[in-house]
């Protein structure tokens, strides 16, 4: 029998099954949608992260206190960074640009009959600097400041609209212990980040939070601060920079930089983006497969159909081999009929999870993208499905006796 023949037998046949043949379509339509959303949402998340690493500067370098297993012995804390330290790296380390050291908090901030609980980081001006943190309106906290222990604040722009919600808070006054505090400064916008609300944040002069929140000697050796931020001239002399970094503390420190005895962690932005980038990989992979399970059950109902198709038309299959049609042309027949079911299902399916990704890209911050890739991923899968669990239906109904089937008539 001709191949053309073939289609057009197998598309009046769906078409007078309408209901039964978009049902049969569903469970391949849920896949393929459910598949390209996944991963175009993965993919979206995976772009959003590596924007916001880099919104903190290709050449940022992230000295923390202790080491992961320092940190978790409550009972013998860790040989903590202190403010000397930074101190050492901005004038020892010539690869170093600029130094911001860092004390962070909690405190109620109070302004007027407005209250918020905020985090707060004592810094130097170095670290607008480093941390690539522009200010909106007003101005950051300088070196003058620092020195007159100032009691000047700039504030995160969501902690700008919580507090002051009726107008521009530059030269306000808030509240944190009782000690009021005068706002130079507010912050631009710069979203939630890993879990923390970047524009919910308070900064301080360190000198004002050392002798006015935590006090001066928080360590045997000083100031302790909880982190280093470093910016190397460039982000090709990371590396020199990050080892030049662990030599002057180990020598400060007085540790051999074996692993038991080391007092900090070095994490650099491409650190940080790769943890990042891997988990976001294994979630999408995660989901996608999790998606991919509907393709199967999507393959297993086009054989269930197509096996009741093959028993509801045992007499057609038998006066058609009664008048010289093969069992290839029976075979192929029916494999034609579940090919056009799983390929219609895929592109419906295709188009809704395109619909669905671009809804995502418009209503998140995600930047959500269709990827081509994953396209012709599901739509050759299901295709593929359709063919694979068409075969046995298909063989079932060439393989029919004419004599026996006719008998039915």
């Amino acid at each position: 029998m001709d191949i053309w023949e073939s289609f057009k037998m197998a598309g009046r046949t769906l078409s007078a099954n309408r209901m039964r043949s978009s049902l049969t379509m569903l469970g391949i339509i849920i896949g393929n949608a459910s598949v390209i959303a996944m991963i175009g949402v993965g993919q979206g998340a995976q772009r959003y992260a590596a924007e916001q690493f880099q919104s903190l500067g290709t050449d940022v370098i992230f000295v923390i206190t202790g080491t992961d297993n320092a940190r978790r012995n409550v009972i013998a804390p860790p040989n903590r960074l202190v403010l000397a330290d930074a101190e050492a790296l901005a004038t020892q380390i010539g690869v170093v640009r600029a130094v911001a050291p860092q004390i962070n908090g909690s405190e109620l901030v109070i302004a007027g009959n407005n209250t918020r609980r905020a985090t707060i980081i004592g810094t130097t001006p170095s670290y607008s600097e480093v941390r690539n943190a522009d200010v909106s309106s007003g101005r950051f906290f300088n070196a003058d400041d620092v020195r007159r222990n100032a009691r000047v604040v700039t504030i995160g722009s969501a902690l700008s609209r919580e507090l002051f919600p009726q107008g521009n808070p530059v030269g306000q006054q808030v509240r944190i212990r009782g000690t009021s505090y005068e706002i130079i400064g507010v912050m631009a916008e710069k979203g939630a980040f890993l879990g923390t609300n970047q524009d919910d944040t308070l900064f301080m002069p360190i000198s004002t939070v050392t002798n006015r929140l935590v006090g001066q000697r928080t360590s045997p050796y000083g100031v302790a601060i909880q982190v280093i931020n470093v910016s190397a001239r460039s982000p090709r002399e990371v590396a020199v920079a990050e080892f030049q970094i662990a030599n002057l503390l180990r020598l400060r420190h007085q540790t051999t930089g074996d692993a038991a005895e080391e007092t900090f962690t070095i994490r650099t932005q491409r650190d940080a983006l790769e943890i990042v980038g891997n988990i976001t990989r294994a979630l999408t992979i995660m989901l996608a497969a999790i998606a991919g399970i509907s393709l199967l059950v999507g393959g297993i109902g086009i054989m269930n159909i197509m096996l009741v198709s093959v028993t509801e038309r045992t007499q057609e299959i038998g006066l058609r081999k009664a008048i010289g049609a093969s069992q290839s042309d029976i075979l192929s027949q029916f494999m034609i009929e579940a090919v056009i079911l799983s390929l219609l299902g895929g592109l419906v399916g295709t188009g809704i999870g395109v619909g669905g990704v671009l809804l995502v890209a418009i209503a998140t911050p995600l930047q959500a993208g269709v990827s081509l890739a994953a396209i012709g991923l599901a739509v050759g899968v299901s295709g593929s499905i359709g063919l694979f669990f068409g075969v046995y239906p298909a063989r079932q109904a060439a393989r029919l006796d004419p004599i026996v089937a006719l008998r039915s008539v």
